[in-house]
């Protein structure tokens, strides 16, 4: 491990291009490398020393290394450097005299056998490396020989090269000059492969690697009492940095291999090489499938490895906690499934700025590294600079290179925190304890135990700054759904128990939320009309405004209030009177909706069930000694009743029979204000026999010279099985299929063999 940690050292000495940064502890962030791929081989080389940036944040990785400069890379990837005395005065190559900085790397790497010189008998030293060249030196590294190869150069070796997966992503041409880009993502690979004979690359340099890991965040609080340490799903335990540096962020989310050395401290954390990474800003997300805001479906299932909060879970278990708006990283298979999800764009924040002016993007440079070519999202919608006000909360996702711009401010009755009111690192408001970012703790500690105060929250609920509870300064805007119990789930992701003495009068509703004090929870049912106008379905408009592209709608349906997708609303205009709330974002846009009771109105699309309701009525036959009634025998009256089944668990009550329907029938439907019955009910157009090539995509449908849109919770039966699947497992159970339509949309999917 000695001579691997010199090899470092060396490797980053090696170039006057490499350049150490001025802290130890210090978060560098280059302004000009946009490319997913590259922004991970560079941070996990910069990790190790290998590679570094410039000293004003750039890394330039378009610019070329020279021979000499990966010659000495590569002399001290062998191990060699202990015996680099022997060359410092042979002369192997007339331009690499013993007088050149890099005689000995030189003539030592030529020796060995792992480079050679030019038909000139010169070794150009100062010409710039080709990727062929490169490709050649990292073979021999990992134990190839000529032999192994064959006799054309390079185009040999980059044959071998990609069959290894040494020259995944730096292209096929082996004359071409190799960047700066290039070589790291070089050198990533080369940490990803195995030597020819003796196991892999990285454990050849006796290290101690943990493969299989995914990195929840590497600013966690080490032994050191720096925010420097990374951590792993799989445990609790935190590694701190070997180097002192900290990490970026960069590596958040991503499943690879944790690289240790001999004092347990990290090396590097090497990304896996993956098939397709996505990070998405969510519309909708359901137990089988994840919808972002431009409408592409992503099909998951319940047992899909999700990583959120730090914790690892089946995708069965956080789906419900993930809002429109909410930024999540998938990382998806060679077939297009997804192997694991992470909540939160594969990072977490570690530092953030707070807006003081509307509009103001000040103080975002210095979460960029002075990038200036990021996104700009705000509530998980892509906004402009314009969009911003006051108090809003900024923080940088190097894996989606974006700011994302958070307006979550809870407000309530300081409780406690920990360790200490001026140096606090957890605050406790509304019975929850919030993480404080150490940016944060000097406004933080301007309070103290028993004062009223607004919490200004990051995206992933950090606590960034706090403020004074009055007046307008900072209106707080928790919102969550009143579970049983009193149980309310904020719809930012925080879940609050207990202190809710009202909770049982306002289950299932969407309420305000603050505290006056301890152990105490106030809600107020969520309304204030709506003055913005008729919602238009198809155009996606409230009155005069736009709806922002990642707007909640919530309905209260049989089950309680539940979150709806737009497309799963009916075609046309819903009034204002259906409409109970509306909220209008900085952009000006509606950003969330509540409708009015679905017992009156909303649409219920489902499959109808029937039942028999048996009721005994007595026959009497005189009267006993006192007068009473004798039951002499009873008769027995069957009474059928349909209710409709939409969803695994989901079914309406059933209520007397009064249509002219049959089970297993699909029907939209409505129910009365007072929830006694159906006000309406109709049946679906029906079209059988549908063959799967039919449809152009999860979204979309042709049938008979007419296109369908399909929505995202579109609903589906199988019917051989009895039950409600996915629209991806019914078309892999059946060729064809039938189909339920009301208007342009596709409600109810039915497959059978």
């Amino acid at each position: 491990m000695k001579r691997f940690l010199s090899f470092l050292l060396a490797a980053v000495m090696a170039s006057s291009l490499l350049v150490l940064p001025a802290g130890a502890a210090e978060v560098v962030r280059f302004s000009d490398v946009t490319d997913q791929n590259t922004i991970m081989a560079v941070e996990s080389l910069r990790l190790m020393g290998v590679l570094d940036g410039y000293n004003d944040n750039t890394f330039r990785p378009g610019a070329a290394l020279n021979r000499a400069q990966f010659c000495k890379m590569a002399v001290y990837a062998m191990n060699g450097e202990e015996e680099l005395g022997l060359y410092n005065t042979v002369t192997i190559f007339p331009d690499a005299k013993p007088s050149h900085w890099a005689s000995a790397y030189i003539n030592m790497a030529s020796r060995r056998g792992i480079i050679a010189g030019y038909p000139d008998g010169k070794f150009h030293p100062e010409r710039t490396v080709t990727v062929g060249q490169a490709v050649t030196i990292l073979l021999r590294m990992l134990g190839y020989e000529d032999k192994d190869i064959g006799g054309v150069w390079p185009a040999s070796y980059m044959a071998v090269g990609a069959t290894v997966g040494l020259t995944d992503g730096i292209g096929t041409n082996g004359n071409a000059t190799l960047t700066r880009g290039q070589a790291a993502q070089l050198f990533l690979n080369l940490l990803r492969s195995d030597m020819k004979e003796k196991g892999s690359y990285l454990s050849s340099l006796n290290a101690t690697v943990l493969e299989n890991q995914v990195l929840v965040t590497s600013s966690a609080t080490g032994p050191d009492g720096l925010e420097t340490s990374m951590k792993l799903a799989s445990g609790e335990a935190v590694y701190q940095m070997a180097s002192g540096k900290a990490s970026n962020g960069a590596l958040n989310g991503l499943r690879g291999t944790l690289v240790l050395n001999k004092s347990g401290k990290v090396i590097t954390f090497v990304p896996d090489a993956m098939g397709v990474q996505m990070t998405i800003t969510v519309a909708s997300a359901k137990a089988s499938q994840i919808v972002d805001v431009s409408g592409a479906v992503y099909n998951v299932t319940g047992k899909t490895q999700t990583y959120y909060n730090g914790e690892e879970k089946p995708w069965s278990e956080v789906f419900s906690w993930v809002s429109a708006g909410s930024t999540v990283t998938l990382y998806l298979n060679s077939a297009g499934g997804a192997d694991y999800i992470f909540v939160g764009g594969g990072s977490t924040a570690s530092s953030a700025v707070i807006v003081y002016d509307d509009g103001s993007t000040a103080g975002f440079g210095d979460l960029t590294g002075g990038g200036t070519n990021y996104k700009l999202y705000k509530n998980g919608a892509e906004v402009r600079a314009r969009d911003i006000r006051k108090y809003d909360v900024a923080t940088y996702s190097p894996a989606t290179n974006s700011i994302r711009v958070c307006d979550t401010r809870i407000s309530g009755f300081y409780e406690s925190c920990s360790p200490s009111p001026d140096e606090p690192s957890e605050i406790t408001v509304l019975g929850h304890a919030f993480p404080v970012l150490v940016t944060a703790r000097e406004s933080v500690a301007k309070f103290k135990p028993g004062d009223q105060l607004t919490l200004l929250l990051t995206e992933d609920n950090q606590v960034a700054g706090a403020v004074e509870a009055k007046g307008n300064v900072a209106t707080s805007n928790a919102i969550g759904i009143v579970r049983e119990g009193g149980r309310v789930d904020l719809l930012c992701g925080i879940t609050l128990t207990g202190g809710a003495e009202d909770g049982k009068d306002l289950e299932g509703q969407l309420v305000r939320v603050s505290s006056t004090y301890r152990g105490h929870l106030s809600l107020s049912r969520l309304s204030g009309g709506n003055a913005i106008g008729n919602l238009d379905v198809a155009a996606r408009t409230m009155g005069q405004r736009k709806l922002a592209d990642n707007v909640m709608i919530f309905q209260n349906g049989v089950d309680g209030v539940e979150s709806v997708s737009l497309s799963s609303l009916t075609d046309g205009v819903i009034p204002s009177g259906r409409i109970a709330y509306a909220r209008v974002n900085s952009a000006d846009k509606v950003d969330l909706i509540v409708l009015n009771s679905g017992i009156d109105g909303t649409v219920i699309y489902g499959r109808v069930y029937l039942e028999i309701e048996t009721t005994e009525h007595p026959v009497y036959g005189g009267v006993d000694d006192e007068g009473n009634k004798v039951v002499v025998d009873t008769t027995t009256e069957n009474r059928e009743k349909m209710g409709v089944e939409y969803g695994n668990g989901r079914r309406t009550k059933a209520f007397a029979m009064r249509y002219d329907v049959n089970g297993g029938d699909y029907v939209a439907v409505t129910l009365n204000r007072g929830g006694t019955g159906f006000s309406s009910l109709k049946k679906l157009d029906e079209t059988k026999n549908v063959p799967n090539s039919a449809w152009t995509s999860e979204n979309l449908v042709t049938i008979g010279g007419r296109t369908y849109k399909v929505p995202s919770d579109v609903l589906c039966y199988n019917r051989d099985m009895k039950m409600w699947v996915t629209l991806a497992e019914a078309h892999a159970y059946a060729d064809q299929c039938n189909i339920y339509t009301d208007g342009g949309y596709v409600r109810c999917v039915e497959v059978k063999r």
